[in-house]
């Protein structure tokens, strides 16, 4: 990622910030993009336009920001099947932590929540740990 500015880096942060802080003021509810869409999809009556919104928010921002000039400075090259595995693996992550990065790492960590630093803190451990068998053991 050589395209990589502090600016884009706060201001994607600010934006963030700005919608869990939104969510949690005009809906009492923590921005975990996990929760969110499990709840989506459990359908729970009056649960389901404003789920169903920031979903559509997180899908159109990209889309409408590449429609106004921008480039998104990274491609997505694993197969299918290795996507899908992934995507699998983090969604059972979530449930066990009973959240996501999003949840833990942004609004709990907000709320000082000892469980939130917790999870954040095995989410980067991770992450970490991953990234280095990836690139340096495995040549990735």
């Amino acid at each position: 990622m050589t395209s990589f500015t502090p600016y884009s880096a706060f201001l994607g942060g600010t934006l963030i910030g700005l919608s869990a802080v939104l969510l949690m003021l005009f809906n009492g509810r923590i921005a975990g993009i996990s929760g969110i869409f499990g709840g989506f999809l459990a359908l729970r009556p009056g649960e389901t336009l404003w789920r169903l919104a920031f979903i559509a928010g997180l899908i159109a921002a990209p889309l409408l920001y590449r429609g106004f000039g921008g480039q998104i400075p990274f491609a997505i090259t694993p197969a299918a099947p290795l996507l899908i595995a992934g995507g699998l693996l983090v969604g059972i992550g979530t449930r066990m932590g009973n959240g996501c990065t999003s949840g833990h790492g942004v609004c709990g960590l907000a709320r000082l929540s000892p469980r939130s630093l917790a999870a954040t803190l095995t989410f980067m451990a991770t992450g970490i740990g991953t990234v280095f068998v990836v690139r340096h053991l495995l040549g990735g």
